[in-house]
């Protein structure tokens, strides 16, 4: 899902603060890899019921991404693609989990803009994404607009660390090994949903 991030240009230097910031400390090689065993997990689903990454992978394949939140309009980009390619994705035999650091009523309200078609869970301060190695601090730039447009994330993510994740979609197989990661530090890029679902040939 290739967008460009110059819809707005008051944002644009936010933007590529937090890239030229991650690309210099080498963040993207901090992210778990191909071939290692994703931990396992039990998060709050939308609903509040606690659910585990042992229990899904018990029925399947899990794709497992890690979204910023109802307020991202790149993340719900991606988020209405994987919503129309769930037919697909169920074919092959796999589920979708969708993680937010998002807390209270949003992450139901998230579920419900994309009509149940996925589960959403909330990753209660960053939890599996620092394990994941795929959060990081806030730059100053992007965190002042952020403010200025009124999104206070300590309050939407209950606690007052300002961290975010990257856009990170793993493919876990059965056996609780990611088969592949779709990563990128520019938040404006996701990857295609047929690039996922052609991942999943054979991850049963």
């Amino acid at each position: 899902m290739r967008t460009s991030r110059r819809e707005n240009a008051g944002w644009d230097e936010a933007y590529l603060q937090i890239i030229r910031t991650l690309e210099r400390d080498g963040f993207h090689e901090g992210i778990m890899h191909e071939g290692e065993a994703f931990p396992d997990f039990m998060l709050p689903n939308a609903e509040g019921r606690l659910v585990s990454l042992e229990e899904r992978l018990a029925q399947g394949a899990v794709v497992l991404g890690f979204f910023r939140g109802t307020w991202c309009p790149f993340c719900n980009l991606m988020l209405e693609a994987l919503a129309a390619a769930m037919p697909r994705i169920k074919a092959k035999g796999a589920a979708l989990l969708a993680l937010t650091p998002e807390t209270g009523a949003l992450p139901a309200a998230l579920q419900a803009r994309y009509e149940n078609r996925f589960e959403v869970l909330c990753d209660a301060d960053f939890g599996v994404g620092l394990q994941a190695g795929v959060v990081h601090k806030i730059p100053p730039l992007y965190r002042a607009n952020l403010a200025a447009a009124q999104l206070d994330l300590s309050i939407r993510h209950g606690n007052a660390a300002w961290c975010l994740p990257v856009p990170a979609i793993f493919l876990i197989r059965s056996d609780g090994i990611i088969a592949r990661r779709f990563v990128d530090v520019d938040f404006t890029k996701w990857p295609e949903p047929d690039e996922i679902i052609d991942a999943l040939e054979g991850q049963r």
